[in-house]
């Protein structure tokens, strides 16, 4: 566990020492915000902050992460060193960050708040999603298992297998659904990112969760012939996973400094879309698939929030449920402060992690 400590801890200095400097340099070469007119307009000041900080976020990480390794290997630990499954994690979160850095680069280049279009960002989704899924089926370690899996998962897998229909009809499945859960991930990440710190700070709770789950269920792994058969983890790389989570946290909480209210960076769609990625990439690689949908349940309600406004405002004629979405600018539209509104929701994130954990645990007690 000393590993996961010195992941969190190198990516928290790089995060937090980093930052500033990034935030200089972005100032520098007038990579600043554009802020739509249709928003809120105390967000009007924020016009001009360095965006794109996500790409330290994820930078911090991968340095954290191989300079760790590293480290332990120096010190001959013998199962140091990288995993396909970490490797894969890594490659999701960078692939949808650099979507999100192309997306960023538009807006700021153009001074307008749109970026790639629609169909170009869901084409560049679903080319990290498919070289993301392709790759999860293949790297079987010594026992077979390979970072992904055709079954359908909750807190592991379930007897519902992708592949029923064979092999080939089963990989393609599985790619179609690694592709929806990405997209929906990245883009649910990207919609919450809409005021200071609170993507940042959410994500710090769900990838704390993760962190914990890689823990316990390489406590509980099926490689280990002292846990039985019928409680064990089919996850091929969970400690690693874990340590990845503990850099992410370290990172976040390093960016959050300086991207609590007032935001001296904002993460941007490099970030938001990284970091959704890279939640996507713990769900399908630490088999709880479908559990994603109350881990990040605070992602889902705002997500939810647009697709309720936009279906009613079109079968009502104009008429609208929310005063504004994402669901957090409905309510500093209703007048509360910028700070309540983003203390409140991490306190929502937080409760729908905790009933995250509480199923994954009491599901293991319930087979025990």
């Amino acid at each position: 566990m000393i590993a996961l400590l010195l992941a969190a801890g190198l990516a928290l200095i790089l995060a937090l020492s980093g930052t500033p400097v990034l935030a200089r340099y972005l100032v520098k070469r007038n990579y600043g915000q554009f802020i739509r007119d249709d928003g809120p307009t105390s967000h009007h000041t924020k016009r001009g902050t360095p965006t794109m900080g996500g790409a330290w976020i994820i930078g911090s990480v991968v340095i954290a992460y191989f300079a760790t390794h590293g480290i332990m290997t120096m010190l001959g630990v013998a199962s140091a060193g990288p995993t396909a499954s970490g490797l894969l994690l890594l490659m999701v979160a960078v692939g949808m960050g650099l979507v999100g850095f192309f997306d960023d680069y538009i807006k700021v280049s153009k001074q307008r708040s749109l970026g790639l279009t629609a169909p170009a960002k869901i084409i560049g989704q679903t080319a990290v999603g498919t070289t993301f899924a392709i790759l999860a089926l293949s790297f079987p370690d010594e026992n077979g298992r390979t970072p992904g899996s055709t079954a359908i998962s909750f807190v592991r897998d379930t007897p519902f297998d992708l592949a029923f229909a064979g092999p080939l009809i089963g990989a393609i499945l599985f790619i179609l659904w690694s592709i929806l859960i990405l997209t929906a991930a990245s883009n649910g990440v990207n919609i919450t990112d809409g005021l200071d710190g609170l993507a940042a700070g959410a994500s710090i709770l769900v990838f704390g969760a993760y962190m914990l789950m890689g823990i316990w269920q390489f406590n509980q792994r099926c490689a280990d012939p002292g846990v039985p058969a019928n409680i064990c983890y089919q996850v091929r790389d969970p400690l690693d996973l874990a340590l990845i989570a503990a850099a992410l946290c370290g990172s976040l909480v390093g960016f959050l400094w300086w991207n609590t209210t007032p935001a001296k960076i904002i993460m941007g769609d490099t970030g938001s879309l990284a970091l959704g990625g890279a939640i996507a990439g713990f769900a399908i690689l630490s088999r709880t698939q479908l559990l994603l949908v109350i881990m990040a349940g605070l992602f889902v309600m705002i997500t939810l929030s647009v697709i309720i406004q936009v279906g009613f405002f079109k079968l009502s004629g104009g008429k609208r449920v929310f005063l504004m979405t994402p669901l957090h600018h409905h309510f500093e539209l209703k007048g509360w402060e910028q700070v309540t509104v983003v203390a409140r929701f991490w306190i929502i994130a937080g409760l729908f992690v905790a009933v995250a954990l509480g199923i994954f645990y009491a599901e293991w007690v319930v087979l025990l």
